[in-house]
């Protein structure tokens, strides 16, 4: 069912039902109303008539003992006046004796033929004075006022009807037009839909609609981006290990061994490319990593030292390390750690050692790795991070420092780079941390 069609049909029962509770109230008070009207009236006519018969001369009521005086009557309303001796006085209607003999005192009903009457008897002195309504009469009477009064309701619940249509048509107007906008949209366009102009229940709705454009944008850029460095620089190691295979199958001996040796070595380095573009597709992609473990400070240093090409004893390390878990999976953190140890072993001089300092300040870990070399300029500083930049065009695959980049950056850390005052090069990697006496459902909460 539409939003419209929700929208009408919820405000239009709940119009119903009000205003026919309404006109059900108002219709049983105005018919309490009426019928206490007609009888008050009917009872005002019999001591109307008692009044006046009272004040009839001598005359008549010397006539009156012979025969019934005759009252003018009135259409619907029947009289009879009793003397003490329950002799008939005076009458308006000659055969109504059974509806108008003198009974109970007040307001009665009282059946003559298929006819229904109201009957109100009264006493005044010894006279007994009888009035009668005719029950069809009354009936007619109060269609006509039921009739009057409920013309208005019906004319009234329609115009809320065609009101509350206007309503909800009109109000829904903003999303016809944003669906119509965003259908008449070029597949390729992701630019933010405008918000001017819109209603403010609206306005999240479109906001969202505009976010989700936003990192939809961002996903096919770094798709496109991810082909593109992957086409870059993958077409080179083919091509070489391709032109070493074709030389190992024509050459002999030594050469043929050199060339394949080299294919080897391109392998290798294709291998390693691939694996490093994978995982900052799958870091920028926002995949999930956690596999619940904890991210342990002392044991991330020793798997990232044991897995970096570090040869045993060039990595030192504090003894004593932070009794602190990081606030990333343990597989991420791993591999940022063990990028700045190839960084810093790659750069340096040939076996010399790399140190690596830990500290924790303020709900952060700091991991800081110093290594001998000559350091870089300050130009060279702002593109450490840049994908496929070299310092050396004959070594790495220039991501392991954007990988590093792209993992900060996404679970709330920074890496900065700076060249020591005493020498050499550091790198700086931080990242939040999070206490290990809170653990719920074998993850981490900071």
């Amino acid at each position: 069912m539409s939003l419209r069609a929700r929208l009408l049909l919820t405000l239009g029962l709940t119009l119903v039902v009000l205003w026919g509770v309404a006109a059900a109230w108002l219709l049983n008070d105005l018919e309490k109303k009426f019928v206490e009207t007609l009888d008050q009236r009917l009872a005002q006519s019999a001591r109307m008539v008692a009044g006046l018969v009272l004040q009839l001369p001598e005359e008549v009521w010397a006539q009156s003992a012979t025969a019934a005086l005759s009252i003018p009557p009135i259409e619907g309303l029947a009289c009879q006046v009793h003397s003490p001796q329950g002799n008939i006085i005076a009458r308006t209607h000659a055969n109504l004796e059974a509806v108008l003999s003198p009974g109970a005192r007040g307001h009665t009903y009282r059946q003559e033929g298929d006819t229904t009457w109201r009957v109100f008897t009264y006493e005044r002195g010894d006279l007994v004075i009888t009035t009668a309504d005719r029950m069809d009469e009354r009936d007619k009477l109060l269609s006509d006022v039921v009739r009057v009064a409920v013309v208005p309701f019906i004319v009234a619940l329609i115009g809320s009807f065609i009101a509350l249509w206007v309503g909800v048509w009109r109000g829904l107007l903003p999303l016809a037009r944003l669906r119509a906008a965003l259908a008449s949209r070029h597949p390729e366009a992701l630019a933010p839909v405008s918000t001017y102009g819109v209603p403010k229940e609206i306005k999240p709705l479109i906001e969202t609609l505009n976010g989700l454009l936003t990192r939809v944008q961002h996903t096919l850029v770094r798709e496109q981006r991810f082909t593109n460095d992957a086409a870059h620089e993958l077409r080179t190691p083919l091509t070489a290990i391709k032109t070493h295979l074709q030389v190992a199958q024509r050459a002999q001996g030594a050469a043929a061994e050199a060339s394949l040796h080299h294919a080897e070595a391109g392998v290798v380095r294709l291998a390693h490319t691939l694996d490093q573009l994978l995982t900052l597709a799958r870091v920028e992609g926002r995949m999930r990593f956690d596999d619940g473990e904890p991210s342990q400070v002392a044991e991330i240093v020793e798997y990232a030292i044991a897995d970096s090409v570090a040869a045993p004893g060039q990595c030192l390390s504090p003894e004593m390390l932070p009794n602190v878990c990081l606030a990333m999976p343990r597989e991420l953190a791993i591999t940022a750690l063990r990028n700045l140890l190839d960084n810093a072993l790659h750069h340096g001089p040939r076996g010399a050692s790399v140190s690596l300092v830990v500290q924790c300040v303020d709900g952060q870990a700091t991991f800081s790795v110093h290594d001998q070399g000559p350091g870089v300029d300050e130009a060279t500083l702002k593109q450490l991070t840049q994908r496929f930049w070299r310092a050396s065009k004959q070594q790495g695959s220039g991501l392991g420092l954007a990988i590093v980049e792209a993992i900060a950056e996404r679970f709330g850390g920074s890496v900065a780079f700076e060249n020591a005052e005493a020498g050499g090069f550091s790198a700086h990697l931080t990242v939040p941390t999070v206490t290990l006496n809170t653990q719920k459902d074998g993850r981490r909460d900071p």
